[in-house]
């Protein structure tokens, strides 16, 4: 327990560290806070090239906004969670870009655990319906490694609420985080490699949560069938 307070406060500390860190940058440098508020003007166009080009502008503060977004990616959902991940890759390289990228992930996921985690099963069931509670209780229970996994890895389902449920359905932060980065690894690095050419990259990865979700999809039907024949 002390050691995942540890890491929940680390976490928190971090993130913090790390925002006000950017806003004593902000309201210090007029020529940051120019920046800042047109790379803000510039994430809402979704241009994929003038983001890269004003993330480089930064410089070594670049890998903190690429973090700060997908930290705040989890709150807002104002653009796609990997769009920060390829900017990355653009700015940075490969190695560097999936360090950063792993390393965003890891903090929002952890912080999106650890916020579920506070907040009741009773409470919980307030904003869920109590058929889908159950059946979400049953796959973290019985599938959530695997199902973290397959939704980290495949851009088409990564999404942080999946943290928060799994942290209010109290599942176990170790495994949780560890499939949270078995996932998120994968994905990092394909598009660390593939981020120069985004139509290969959408096709490769589409194909990739595809085949994973099928993959897991029918490990989960003979489970469940197995699971079922059993109880009889």
């Amino acid at each position: 327990m002390k050691k995942k307070n540890l890491i929940k406060y680390t976490s928190f500390i971090l993130t913090g560290l790390i925002i006000i860190g950017f806003a004593i940058a902000y309201f210090v440098s007029t020529t940051f806070q120019q920046s800042v508020n047109e790379f803000w003007n510039v994430m809402w166009s979704g241009d994929q090239q003038k983001i890269s080009n004003k993330v480089d502008d930064f410089g070594i503060w670049g890998a903190v906004v690429i973090i700060l977004l997908i930290v705040l990616q989890m709150f807002l959902v104002v653009f796609p969670s990997w769009l920060p991940m390829i900017v990355a890759a653009l700015v940075f390289g490969t190695i560097p870009s999936i360090l950063i990228s792993s390393t965003g992930v890891f903090l929002a996921s952890s912080i999106g655990f650890f916020i579920g985690s506070e907040i009741s099963e009773n409470s919980l069931q307030k904003f869920i319906k109590k058929k889908t509670f159950d059946q979400l209780d049953y796959w973290i229970s019985n599938y959530g490694f695997w199902s973290i996994v397959i939704f980290r890895i495949s851009p088409f389902l990564s999404n942080d609420a999946i943290s928060v449920i799994a942290g209010g359905l109290k599942m176990n932060y170790f495994r949780f985080i560890s499939a949270t980065m078995i996932g998120i690894v994968p994905l990092a690095t394909a598009i660390a490699l593939f981020a120069n050419d985004i139509n290969t990259l959408k096709t490769g990865l589409y194909w990739l949560g595809g085949a994973g979700v099928l993959i897991y999809g029918v490990f989960i039907y003979i489970d469940h069938k197995k699971r079922k024949k059993n109880k009889e």
